[in-house]
């Protein structure tokens, strides 16, 4: 996730998985389904009839870990390789990039969990689901510790928090394997996905391409104290966009329940 579009494109997918839950759990608390099997459209006998029954959360995944994974290595200048073997030392290069391409992969294998379960099993298991899910966030606090060794000032104090949110997302995901259709979990995995993810654009932002015009600087204290603001401000956007996500949904849904 180097670069403004290392930090833009995962943060876009995350935002939006974030996004699809929360309209998955508005939809689960106003017409009273049950979240995690929302209901199939009716079979028709039309040309594109299996295509109605076919989940595509799990193939959007695969193909997000497919573009993310394609960027960081067109990115990448020169042969990419694990292992360096030069004056009969071996060092190991493009840690971050591994790094990133080892979260990627974790992704689509959880989209490929997703496709499986959802439409080549006989019967869905939204149990795997959940672990491939909460496996790959589990990845994605380790990586972003160790991604934090050489960051200093802004960058540190942005990924910290980032990390808080992330910690905090890991234990929903985690808790859901044991509470599959509480739906107090769904609410916060929602938020907590759109938070990480407009946090990581966010990052973006202020790293490579601040709207302002001006750098951020390491040295000045009052640019590492408003890090911190300016993420309050994100949990106060996520948490009104949620209340507005479930306003629609009701507007739109109840007339269809």
């Amino acid at each position: 996730m180097g670069g403004f579009e290392g930090h833009l494109y995962p943060g876009l997918s995350l935002f939006f998985y974030g996004l699809y839950h929360a309209r998955l759990v508005s939809r689960a608390l106003i017409c009273n389904y049950p979240v995690q099997y929302l209901p199939r459209h009716p079979w028709s006998k039309g040309r594109w009839a299996r295509l109605q029954q076919i989940y595509y959360v799990g193939l959007v995944k695969i193909l997000s870990a497919f573009i993310l994974a394609a960027q960081e290595l067109h990115n990448i200048h020169g042969q990419f390789v694990l292992i360096s073997k030069i004056y009969h030392q071996r060092n190991f290069l493009y840690r971050k990039q591994w790094q990133h391409l080892t979260l990627y992969m974790a992704f689509f294998l959880s989209g490929c969990v997703d496709v499986v379960s959802q439409n080549l099993l006989p019967q869905r298991c939204a149990a795997l689901e959940q672990g491939a899910q909460a496996l790959g966030m589990f990845l994605f606090l380790p990586l972003m510790v160790s991604h934090m060794q050489d960051s200093e000032g802004v960058e540190l104090q942005s990924h910290i928090l980032l990390t808080q949110a992330i910690f905090l997302l890991v234990l929903v995901v985690i808790a859901e394997l044991w509470a599959p259709d509480m739906l107090q979990l769904w609410v916060m995995k929602a938020f907590f996905y759109m938070m990480t993810g407009s946090w990581l654009i966010q990052i973006g932002f202020m790293l490579y391409k601040p709207i302002s015009g001006y750098k951020w600087m390491d040295d000045d204290k009052n640019n590492i104290v408003f890090v911190t603001t300016f993420f309050c401000w994100h949990v106060a956007f996520i948490a009104i966009l949620m209340i507005w996500v479930y306003g629609f949904s009701f507007l739109w849904y109840c007339h269809v329940c």
